[in-house]
């Protein structure tokens, strides 16, 4: 941290209650956006307070540096990016404060996503859907004047907005009411009424130009609201102020309109074999006033039926591009006549589309907003350095210039040799373009500029804007004056009344650097080894060694794939992506954050020693390889393979911290343990033992622990003759045990043989196999775990060329099996075993979807609760066990998706991470207590332990349900029906 830093750290720390950073490591993770730029903030400030903000302005003031609210981060246009403080409002200010009638009243830092919910219990809603809904702040709703699908409907932000409180740039607070302000006078004593007579003064200056300027289209989000704002008398400053990008002043609350939800809604999608075809139809479309009309073009819509079998069957092979309509109303009956009138019109009448499909169920109304709202973040899974850019993807025109436009913006891209993207709110004329370029390449820099300079000319000679939704920012400032002309001093005037110090974000909407555009953008290049003429002192720093089985290139791709949309900051209930960041919602926790430090350190921002400090690694170890942000991320980032390269590293410099070195050795313990285990189980159910194991190996001391086992499977195995090879090529299966089944649940171990061999298949166990090492990977200890590997993937590899399958009844065993080794073992064995791992719920359902499973099932009477677990959600195999356990009769077993469970493994074994473990799988303990449900189900041993955390219910695997159902093993039942106690699982 160099002078300056460590001076404004030591400085506002003494002024705020709240969090400030100015190091390395969180710097970097404000470094960028969703955007394609990357600037380096000064410091990043977590207010927690309206006077926290205020004390920080009257700092930064003072001593002239500029200030950046930042909401989520995921604006597209750099609107949050900038060289001075950043005030982070969704971390700490982020309160829902009151709700009456049809007006509630939030911090900045509520997301979208959360008010929405919270008024649904009231019947209501805030209108307002950006793309980007499930994380955006409100503070950035207001802030950009936020549109989206519904604006046809229900406009923009700017209509809900009943007041503000707002800290000016001298750090006074004013509460600004909507209305123009009364009795306008020079020297009038109120803030608000001084302000509005200076603007109204500048306002009579510039009365032609603004006339002259007045854009042609319906939502204009570019430049100040003047147009919107000003009145014959005054100036409504509430409305101007929503939509100026935090320039002008910062919002501490805000006082919104809601309106009652949609009793009813539906969606077509018209399909149609040209992109002017279907903007042509947009025209009529709107006639028959839906409540959303957007449209896909052939780009987008390959794309989905590519990644969504869904979708594949929705959307003709043939398409060329799609309007996707929505009408709402009071009942399914008058929603259906709305949709059924449009469909006619276009399909039949006017023949413009060629086929339709529609939706009426809620569910199916979903999935096909899905369309719109998750396909266009899957274009950054393409790999190479060509990937579709963010910079001129906002621009308006009228609607009744699309057809025409769309030509021209066809022709333009022809013109400079490039390929895009389109979705359009073809309702109102929004245009979201994303042409592909290398940004790494200058020349496609000068073609970005080039092609910015050609399209808006042509948006404005049409009376269009560059920016819809999404702002000016650092994209589109430098187009502001040309679409403003004459108007764009007046802007200057407002920005020097409200901020005459210029410390609000200065460089947007207002801003005197012609190349913004194309300058700090985030390239993402790999730093260069030392070239030739270069001394050692100018030579950039050596990379570390990487420690897993990939190449530095394949390490960037990796990295780089993150667009920063932050879809891995969601907390809406179904996304398991990221279980720490759904209840730690901070911007560490979130796998965004990894994916900018891993690219940094290798791109040289960060230096290698930076990589190996405790400070990278504690916001590394945020990750706990649940595998949820690589299913659930829409450009499917391997932020849990970048976080272990980075665990690796810091253990191959440091070694293991003393309570990680007692979870790598886990296996050896347990093994002792179990020899004597009368010994170990009194110390596990011990208060005063347990005491202290947590005071000296931090071992939490009210965690539910499973008992030790006298006799490991794997010597019960050996005395019953199952670690006997198996002759023939017949049908045979290798049964890797891991850890749990061995040394805690031999039971379960049992049910896995049993129910195999009830189904003719025999079973090999293996006895040189040793535990799978999961906790060493996700520790980082990946020098023990190559060993681990490559011990087991010998013997492995082995049986299957004698014609073995593998199977194991932990999802995380066959994590390790299919992903983890290949990971950090150059060895084609590692793939071999790969291929041939199976789960064993997995492998029984194939089993019975090739009519090999035996069905002669007897029932079990029992009410059961059934979670999947994320690493058998990441497997994707998703819920085959639930459907063995429906063939069960009388078996009732119910799920709903509660997330993780919290457990993460060893994450939640811990004192340090324990109440967090709680907080994260409350949902499901909750869900236990439930006096319906008689007991629980699970493939995870992790998360059974949490299961059985708060209940004394016993959770068990469904292994064990389908051998009791088969008759075998009935001891079963009274694992079933016996209640655990209260320090130990069942």
């Amino acid at each position: 941290m160099d002078e300056e830093r460590a001076k404004i750290q030591e400085d506002l720390r003494g002024l705020l209650s709240c969090e400030v950073h100015c190091d390395d490591v969180f710097l970097q993770m404000y470094a960028s956006d969703a955007s394609i730029y990357q600037i380096l903030p000064l410091g990043v400030i977590r207010p927690h307070s309206t006077e926290d903000v205020v004390a920080c302005v009257k700092y930064a003031r003072e001593h002239h540096y500029p200030l950046h609210a930042r909401g989520a981060g995921t604006g597209l246009a750099g609107e949050s990016l900038g060289r001075g403080l950043v005030l982070d409002f969704s971390h700490s200010m982020r309160r829902v404060l009151w709700y009456q009638g049809n007006q509630v009243r939030i911090q900045p830092g509520v997301t979208l996503h959360r008010l929405n919910r919270f008024l649904k219990t009231h019947g209501q809603q805030f209108p307002i859907d950006p793309a980007n809904r499930t994380v955006t702040t409100m503070g950035s709703v207001i802030s950009l004047d936020a549109a989206g699908s519904h604006s046809l409907k229900y406009g923009t932000a700017r209509d809900y907005v009943e007041s503000m409180q707002v800290v000016l740039s001298d750090g006074q607070i004013i509460e600004l009411k909507r209305g123009p302000q009364e009795g306008l006078r020079s020297g009038e004593e109120s803030i608000p009424q001084r302000l509005a007579y200076a603007l109204r003064e500048e306002f009579k200056k510039y009365e032609r130009p603004l006339r002259r300027y007045k854009t042609k289209v319906q939502f204009n989000r570019s430049g100040y609201a003047v147009w919107e704002s000003q009145t014959e008398e005054s100036v409504d400053l509430c409305r101007l102020l929503v939509g100026s990008e935090g320039t002008l002043a910062l919002i501490t609350e805000m006082t919104l309109r809601t309106v009652p939800l949609p009793k009813s809604r539906a969606v077509s999608l018209l399909f149609f074999q040209s992109l002017e075809r279907a903007a042509t139809a947009a025209l009529e479309v709107k006639k028959f006033s839906p409540s959303a009309c957007d449209l896909l073009d052939r780009r987008l819509l390959s794309l989905a039926r590519d990644t969504d079998s869904r979708f594949e069957l929705l959307i003709p092979a043939n398409v060329e591009a799609a309007l996707l309509v929505e009408q709402e109303g009071d009942s399914q009956e008058e929603v259906r006549e709305k949709l059924q009138a449009v469909v006619e019109r276009i399909c039949y009448d006017l023949n413009q589309a060629f086929d339709s499909r529609e939706a009426y169920d809620e569910k199916q109304v979903h999935l096909f907003w899905q369309l719109a709202q998750t396909v266009v973040p899957t274009l950054y899974r393409m790999k190479g350095n060509t990937r579709p850019i963010p910079v001129v993807e906002d621009f308006a025109v009228p609607p009744e210039s699309l057809p025409e436009f769309t030509l021209k913006l066809q022709n333009i891209l022809k013109k400079h040799q490039v390929t895009a993207s389109l979705f359009a709110h073809a309702g109102h004329g929004q245009l979201h373009v994303r042409p592909f370029f290398d940004l790494t390449d200058p020349q496609d820099v000068r073609t970005v500029q080039a092609l910015a300079n050609d399209l808006y000319s042509e948006v404005f000679r049409i009376g269009g804007t560059i920016s819809g939704e999404h702002g000016d920012g650092l994209s589109r400032t430098p187009f502001v004056e040309k679409q403003y002309g004459d108007v764009y001093p007046l802007f200057r005037e407002i920005k020097r009344i409200f901020d005459p110090h210029n410390i609000y974000n200065p460089g947007k909407i207002v801003g005197d650097d012609p190349f913004a555009t194309i300058r700090s953008l985030r390239t993402d290049t790999l730093q260069q080894q030392k070239v030739t003429g270069q001394t050692e002192e100018e030579a950039p720093p050596t990379l570390v060694t990487l420690q897993l089985d990939w190449i530095v290139d394949e390490v960037v791709q990796a990295s780089r794939l993150c667009n920063g949309c932050g879809q891995c900051r969601s907390t809406e209930q179904g996304t398991r992506m990221c279980p720490i960041f759904h209840f730690a919602p901070a911007e560490e926790a979130s796998p965004r954050a990894k994916a900018n430090l891993m690219r940094a350190s290798l791109a040289g921002n960060l230096s290698p020693e930076t990589m190996v400090s405790d400070d990278f690694k504690n916001v590394m170890d945020l990750c706990v390889n649940c595998k949820m942000c690589r299913l659930e991320c829409p450009a499917s980032v391997d932020i849990p393979r970048l976080v272990l390269e980075a665990k690796a590293e810091y253990v191959a410099h440091h070694g293991l911290r003393s309570t990680d070195w007692l979870l790598t050795r886990l296996p050896e313990l347990s093994a002792f343990a179990s020899l004597i285990s009368p010994v170990s189980n009194w110390v596990l159910t011990n208060p005063q033992a347990r005491w202290l194991l947590e005071k000296v190996w931090g071992l939490a001391q009210g965690r539910k622990l499973p008992q030790y086992t006298s006799r490991p499977f794997l010597s019960r195995a050996a005395r019953r003759g199952w670690t006997r090879p198996i002759p023939g090529n017949r049908r045979k299966v290798v049964f890797f045990v891991d850890l749990y089944p061995n040394y805690f649940d031999p039971e379960l171990a049992e049910a896995v043989v049993a129910v195999l061999r009830k189904n003719g298949i025999p079973v090999f166990v293996h006895p040189g196999q040793i535990p799978s090492g999961m906790q060493l990977i996700s520790l980082g200890a990946v020098d023990r775990a190559r060993k681990v590997a490559k011990h087991n993937v010998a013997l492995l590899a082995e049986a299957v060329r004698k014609g073995y399958d593998i199977i194991t009844a932990e999802p995380s065993a066959v994590l390790c099996l299919q992903e983890e080794y290949p990971a950090i073992l150059d060895d084609p064995d590692a793939d071999l075993v790969a291929k041939h791992s199976y789960e064993i719920g997995n492998y029984l359902w194939n089993l019975h979807r090739e009519g090999g499973l035996r069905l002669d099932m007897k029932p079990i009477a029992r009410r059961l609760f059934y979670h999947e677990p994320c690493h058998q959600k990441a497997l994707g195999n998703s819920m085959v066990n639930l459907q063995l356990l429906r063939l069960i009769p009388e078996l009732e077993v119910i799920t709903q998706d509660l997330g993780c469970s919290g457990m993460a493994g060893t994450f939640g074994l811990m004192q340090k991470n324990y109440r967090m473990s709680l907080r994260a799988g409350w949902q499901l303990i909750s869900q236990m207590r439930e006096d319906t449900i008689q007991g629980g189900t699970t493939e995870c041993s992790s998360c059974k332990m949490q299961m059985e955390q708060g209940t004394r219910k016993p959770t068990i695997h469904p292994m064990k349900l389908l051998a009791l159902s088969y008759g075998m093993m009935p001891e079963i039942e009274q694992t079933l029906t016996t209640p655990g106690d209260a320090h130990t699982v069942t």
